[in-house]
């Protein structure tokens, strides 16, 4: 994956997450509506990792800015997406997890492998320069 192609993606993923903690702040009632999904007993459960992911798609925009120097920061965005994904998919196989959580999931598996292999191709261009 070259330069430009990361900047492209870490854009992608900034709006898509940023869109997101957006959505679910601004209309977590209606979305849970929507899955005829039970929302829990306080919005702060759901606005808290929606600010997150706003922190997250600022991350994500900064390292669309110069990946190779902001490329450790990719890490921090697998671990994101991989925090999501064992929770949502552990619990979509041991117990029950309302569907409307598990799209999410697999676009956070699409974007967990994308970062992986932009971090190591950033690490492979870092190491020759």
């Amino acid at each position: 994956m070259n330069e430009k192609q990361v900047k492209i993606l870490f854009v992608i993923a900034a709006l898509y997450d940023g869109i997101l903690g957006i959505a679910f702040i601004l209309f977590a009632t209606e979305i849970f509506a929507f899955h005829a999904v039970e929302p829990p007993n306080h919005m702060a459960y759901v606005q808290f990792p929606a600010l997150l992911l706003l922190i997250f798609a600022a991350m994500f925009y900064r390292i669309s800015t110069d990946p190779l120097k902001y490329r450790e920061l990719i890490l921090y965005g697998c671990g994101l997406k991989f925090s999501y994904c064992i929770l949502a998919f552990g619990y979509q196989i041991t117990t029950d997890i309302p569907f409307m959580w598990i799209p999410w999931a697999w676009m956070d598996v699409v974007f967990l492998v994308l970062f992986i292999i932009a971090w190591r191709s950033l690490s492979e261009q870092a190491s020759t320069a």
